[in-house]
């Protein structure tokens, strides 16, 4: 009965906003991936010869102290609390030793403008799992499936809220393994939550071109086979904002490149985004819950109160 409550709370402003769009298009959905249309054109070559190629690796930094992950209470939950063996967190800081997980790095401009590359045929995966997105930041090429997996068997909602592509509302429940969306336009950042479990959250980086990676705990990334020339390659973190760094490709070399984000940018910080994951808060911090079982946001939640 809970779950039926929940699924038709979740489910009933999709209905309505289907029924306001009618049959126009955007974003592709259901349960597979998007089918070919008649006539399709084969998928695209390399737009350039990969034996002239050169590469980019780099490094996150993250100096001064990280603010303390907000406690998550999933006592609402228990399927979910089970999978934890370690209290859940909020994932907004990724730092260790100094180094700073979770940025989305990519191509922001350079030779590679205009060119039009072949689609990954395979899908990104962001699993909901232990009620939480895993991963926390995911970065996808325009047109690329993004799989949307429910690994916990319960009630799951995956709102998101762009600004340039079409938003959409999918209601997972427990026996929906998995659904299946495409994004169609560039767009830094878009964001999702669900608005079943209200501390989660997540973020999708969509670019027309492959060049982009989402830094390791380690704050290690990798661009590989780009076209030789100079680039403009963008950092940008969920709570510190945005870095830009320029880099010159050579073939056959691999250049290095180092952002280091700091403690002193989290107050200031200009954090591109699509619409606000909350009504009434852009959701600079991630969600959490208060003792109180409310759901809190922004600075309360970092607070953990």
């Amino acid at each position: 009965m809970r779950e039926s409550k929940q699924l038709f709370r979740v489910l009933m402003p999709m209905v309505l906003a289907a029924a306001a769009a009618g049959c126009g298009g955007g974003d592709s959905g259901g349960g597979g991936a998007p089918a070919a249309s008649e006539g399709a054109a084969a998928p695209a070559a390399m737009p350039f010869d990969v034996a002239t190629a050169g590469n980019v690796s780099g490094m996150v930094m993250f100096e001064g102290t990280a603010p303390a992950p907000a406690a998550i209470d999933m006592a609402s939950e228990a399927t979910c609390a089970a999978k934890h063996t370690s209290p859940p967190t909020t994932e907004d800081f990724k730092v260790a030793g100094g180094h700073l997980g979770d940025v989305f790095i990519y191509v922001r401009s350079g030779p590679t403008d205009g060119m039009t590359f072949p689609v990954p045929a395979e899908a990104a995966v962001i699993d909901q799992s232990g009620c939480q997105y895993v991963p926390h930041v995911t970065g996808v090429q325009v047109g690329q499936t993004l799989t949307f997996r429910n690994s916990d068997g319960v009630l799951h909602n995956v709102s998101a809220s762009p600004t340039v592509n079409r938003p959409f509302n999918i209601g997972q429940p427990g026996a929906v393994r998995e659904t299946n969306r495409t994004l169609t336009s560039p767009e830094i950042m878009v964001p999702l939550r669900c608005q079943v479990h209200g501390w989660m959250n997540s973020f999708v980086g969509v670019t027309a071109n492959p060049y982009q990676a989402v830094s390791s705990e380690g704050g290690t990334f990798d661009l590989r086979n780009l076209p030789p020339g100079q680039y403009v390659v963008e950092a940008w973190h969920s709570r510190l904002g945005t870095q830009q760094q320029t880099v010159t490709v050579t073939t056959g070399q691999t250049a290095q490149i180092t952002f280091t984000f700091t403690q002193a940018m989290i107050a200031s910080a200009v954090v591109p985004m699509g619409a606000p994951l909350d009504p009434h808060d852009h959701g600079p911090v991630a969600m959490g819950t208060g003792s109180t079982g409310e759901h809190v946001h922004g600075a309360a939640a970092a607070a953990g109160s």
